[in-house]
């Protein structure tokens, strides 16, 4: 993978001065938009629910034995805004969305249709590149805000519905809304927002790189997702510590 970081860099950078005719592609990006969105609603409901549940689940009772029991609120809205929903929406979109960039861009390659794209003057990366990348670098962050408010329905039901914890609805919000600023909101924005574009230059960067046929697609598409999710975790390392 790292051996490659030069050529990813260098695909960014073609993919950026290409940025002009984004309006000439806009319906490659409204409909990879579209394909995006709905191809991970649902799962991402469904996966933010039960991540703010079980954040709200394990936590709980520790704060309750401290008798800080009101904190789960905050606590759940906090690390869903600026970690947790960021981060899985950011590896689950890889899954879906970047493999399926890299095996059509990895088709292309083999079956010779993005030479045919050459030979006819149309430039590979303002024609398959760029939609992908505008698409990906808008629905993720619209996916982010969209998962922490589940993420935060989902502790608020748990922290009410359990025993052990017994935190009803009204200071479970009021302690979130004490706890979240916008800022910590925004925190996740911009991370989502890096993580987009390293998506989908990596699955487009395996993509053309793939070679040997169906199987060559396949370790492509393996390639693609594996790569994406090291350099995510990587990242977000370092994005933590610079917006501390």
């Amino acid at each position: 993978m790292f051996q490659n970081l030069g050529e990813m860099m260098l695909l960014f950078l073609r993919t950026l001065r290409s940025m002009p005719l984004v309006w000439r592609q806009r319906q490659k990006v409204f409909d990879q938009l579209f394909e995006i969105g709905n191809a991970s609603l649902l799962m991402v409901c469904i996966l933010s629910f039960f991540i703010g549940g079980v954040l709200a689940l394990l936590t709980g009772p520790v704060l309750v034995e401290r008798g800080v029991a009101n904190a789960v609120g905050g606590l759940v809205g906090i690390s869903m805004c600026k970690e947790l929903a960021p981060v899985m929406m950011s590896i689950l979109i890889a899954g879906r969305s970047g493999s399926s960039m890299a095996a059509e861009i990895g088709s292309m390659r083999v079956y010779q249709e993005i030479d045919a794209l050459r030979t006819m003057n149309i430039n590979p990366i303002s024609y398959l590149v760029l939609p992908r990348m505008v698409a990906i670098a808008i629905a993720l962050p619209i996916l982010v805000v969209f998962s922490v408010f589940v993420g935060w329905c989902g502790g608020a039901l748990v922290a009410a519905n359990n025993y052990k914890i017994g935190v009803s609805y009204q200071p479970f919000l009021q302690n979130l809304r004490e706890t979240v600023e916008l800022s910590d909101v925004a925190n996740g924005l911009i991370k989502s927002f890096v993580f987009a574009l390293v998506i989908a230059i990596v699955s487009c960067h395996q993509g053309f790189q793939t070679i040997g046929g169906p199987r060559g697609v396949g370790r492509s598409v393996t390639k693609a997702v594996v790569n994406s999710i090291v350099l995510i975790v990587i990242l977000d390392y370092f994005l933590t510590r610079v917006m501390l």
